[in-house]
């Protein structure tokens, strides 16, 4: 097991806001203000805690739900899905569940919640889950997934006034052992991936890794997510288009907007330890968001871009857009966005670790 820095704890009270406790030189890492909330007064009487899904212990070899599609890579092989959704089952019980017992105790103040994620996630730790080392391009994307799923949730557990893991503090710490080693993985995995190739996929894992060092007060990590998102922002050009999406052709918009998440949970993440990273290449994530909302209200911008027609299948469901909530804290959003916004709240995704809503209306109108 590789060891650990030692964990500390700290208190932050809204997005900017820096913690004077320092580790090892460096201010404790620590997450946006909507991560302090305490859980609700007790009411209610508590499910049963679910079975616990079976720890994924296998060799990463899954099938690309594109298999076959060429280089684009946006045409749906149906036989491949069902094939890759079969595998993964069990870890997107994990990320999914774990996200909806740390929402019900919020919700209804019981600590059984608490301590069922903690049973289920102490179980894939002590199974060293996840971590194989034969892989390929989507079983590495499956674990960066998953820890950003399972990290993102996890902080909500760590960072709560309500203190749900004081009564699990060895089964915290070998649950926290576990997410250090697969955010290692994380950072080996995708540090291979080549420069040009480095598209949404290299933004979700650096998201997994941001969630995983603020967890573990880990700056190298820390720094590592930095890096990525940094590259990320040099990748948009000057009309707001990441090349690489674009050539997604038909699902070019949809691509886009699926990049938006990590990225603008990365620059939240960093805010809230005192780095600003908006100005990056002259402002990318807002002219990359601006033109998210052009090609949100007329598709056939990213049309007239890629010469193809845009497939709108996966821009159906409201939580596709949980990053209007990290985006309209971070920025003035615009009267017309903040209506959309308002429209289809509460917003919410796994993915980045359950209600955006909740974790960042503190900051909006």
């Amino acid at each position: 097991m590789r060891v650990l820095q030692v964990i500390g704890l700290a208190v932050l009270l809204g997005l900017g806001q820096g913690c004077s406790w320092e580790h090892d030189g460096r201010a404790t890492l620590v997450p946006p203000g909507g991560y302090l909330l305490s859980a609700a007064e007790p009411q209610g009487k508590p499910r049963s805690c679910p079975a616990v899904p079976t720890p994924y212990t296998g060799e990463l070899y899954f099938p690309s739900k594109y298999s076959g599609s060429g280089a684009a890579r946006d045409k749906i092989n149906s036989e491949a899905a069902a094939r890759y959704a079969q595998l993964t089952d069990d870890v997107r019980l994990l990320e999914n569940g774990s996200n909806r017992l740390v929402a019900r105790y919020l919700e209804t103040g019981q600590q059984a919640y608490a301590d069922c994620v903690v049973t289920w996630l102490h179980s894939w730790a002590d199974a060293d889950a996840l971590l194989s080392e034969r892989y390929n391009h989507t079983g590495k994307s499956v674990r960066k997934w998953a820890l950003g799923s399972v990290s993102g949730a996890y902080l909500r557990l760590k960072f709560s006034r309500s203190q749900p893991l004081k009564r699990h503090a060895d089964e915290a710490e070998r649950i926290e052992e576990w997410l250090g080693e697969l955010a290692d993985q994380v950072v080996v995995d995708w540090n291979a991936q080549p420069m040009d190739r480095r598209n949404n996929h290299q933004y979700w894992a650096a998201w997994s890794v941001m969630a995983t060092a603020v967890v573990l007060d880990r700056h190298d990590l820390f720094d590592w997510s930095v890096a990525q998102y940094r590259h990320g922002m040099q990748q948009v050009d000057a009309e707001g288009y990441l090349p690489l999406e674009l050539s997604r052709q038909t699902r070019a918009l949809a691509y886009h907007n699926y990049s938006m998440g990590p990225l603008l949970m990365i620059a939240a993440f960093a805010q809230a330890n005192g780095l600003d990273l908006r100005k990056e290449n002259s402002g990318a994530l807002q002219r990359l968001a601006q033109r998210m909302e052009s090609g949100l209200r007329d598709p056939k911008i990213f049309q007239e871009k890629t010469g193809y027609p845009q497939t709108l299948e996966d821009l159906q469901e409201k939580n596709r857009f949980a990053w209007l909530e990290p985006y309209c804290a971070l920025y003035p959003c615009s009267e017309s966005t903040q209506a959309w916004r308002r429209s289809i709240e509460p917003l919410g995704t796994y993915r980045l670790g359950g209600d955006m809503t909740q974790l960042f209306s503190r900051h909006l109108p």
